[in-house]
């Protein structure tokens, strides 16, 4: 195995100026640091972990805790691209990622927080979980820097999709375009779920639009099938909606499907839109409306915050960053005539 002593004597320099150039320090000028880290390419070198670990009290890990309820795993669309961006800025500052799991799948019985003990973890990334499992509650009550997803967590950075503000640009397109009579099914209980619900009740009112309750459908993130059957309740009312909206794209697939299947046809007979701006709603025939979360710079703020919060305890604010996404017009919400 190649050592720095090996590198230094390739290079002509002592082993502290190997270790400066390849830790990138700024008492060591650029040529030199160039030069060494070339011989240490050359002669196959690789940094020992252990040895940096002693050194640094740093393993350079990050734990990521992903437990969502879809069963998608990680072909989840919106988190799949979150992880994704959070994984490459992660690797970009020289760190890895291990994903959690809890005392339910693990044969030694480790809680989440045992479990980031025992692997020497930095820090852990909450991207999905359940906020009411005593493991998770552990694991955020710990000592142990952590950084939260699309859920606030006092005393814990957490980076949020506005969702508030996506929910007002789809509604303000759709109420531009003559609708009045909007449905909303949304998702499963949690803060996302009800900061939409909210800003859906807020919009109506502020239009000085009724509020039916009916329009109104508890569904599931991600279920096709659930949104397929509720979009064929919502149908078969004496005064249907004239535009539904959906908890997310996967969901407004379904619906559409539903729709489709009764000889209607989008957005001529009834408009729709969905959430999240995944890939496949620009391929739809016809494309559908969205808002696009912004993944790239929550998976990219949520690295980079927690990676500061290690590094920089004392100077890392523990507060709450909003990120905004873009109302993405596709073909699948028509304009009505006003009602005189």
């Amino acid at each position: 195995m190649v050592s720095m002593k090996d590198i230094a004597v390739a290079c002509g320099v002592s082993v502290a100026t190997v270790s400066k150039a390849l830790n990138d320090q700024k008492d060591i000028g650029e040529e030199t640091k160039k030069r060494v880290r070339i011989i240490a390419k050359e002669l196959g070198y690789h940094p020992n972990a252990s040895a940096r670990t002693l050194k640094t009290n740093r393993s350079y890990n990050l734990g990521v805790l992903y437990k969502e309820k879809s069963g998608s795993g990680l072909t989840h669309d919106y988190f799949s691209q979150v992880l994704e961006h959070f994984r490459y800025t992660a690797e970009n500052s020289g760190y890895d990622i291990t994903f959690l799991s809890n005392s339910k799948t693990r044969k030694d019985k480790m809680s989440y927080l045992e479990h980031s003990v025992y692997r020497r973890m930095d820090g852990v990334m909450i991207a999905v979980a359940d906020y009411s499992d005593p493991e998770v509650v552990e694991l955020l009550c710990s000592d142990l820097p952590v950084v939260t997803v699309d859920y606030c967590y006092h005393g814990r950075i957490s980076i949020m999709s506005d969702n508030v503000s996506g929910m007002e640009k789809l509604l303000s397109y759709v109420y531009a375009q003559g609708h009045q009579e909007i449905a909303y099914i949304y998702g499963e209980d949690s803060m996302v779920t009800a900061s939409r619900i909210s800003t859906y009740y807020r919009f109506m009112e502020e239009k000085k639009l009724k509020i039916r309750e009916d329009l109104l459908y508890k569904g599931r993130y991600r279920d096709s099938g659930i949104a397929g059957v509720i979009t064929n309740r919502l149908l078969d009312y004496n005064q249907p909606p004239t535009c539904i909206l959906y908890a997310d794209d996967f969901s407004a697939i379904g619906g559409m499907n539903a729709i489709k299947s009764r000889g209607l046809r989008v957005p001529k007979d009834i408009s729709i839109a969905g959430y999240d701006g995944i890939l496949m709603a620009s391929q739809l025939e016809p494309q559908l409306t969205t808002y696009r979360q912004n993944t790239k710079g929550i998976g990219c703020m949520a690295a980079e915050e927690l990676i500061h919060l290690i590094e920089n305890p004392q100077e890392t604010p523990i507060c709450e960053h909003t990120m905004s996404g873009e109302l993405i017009l596709g073909n699948s919400v028509a304009q009505v005539p006003q009602k005189i």
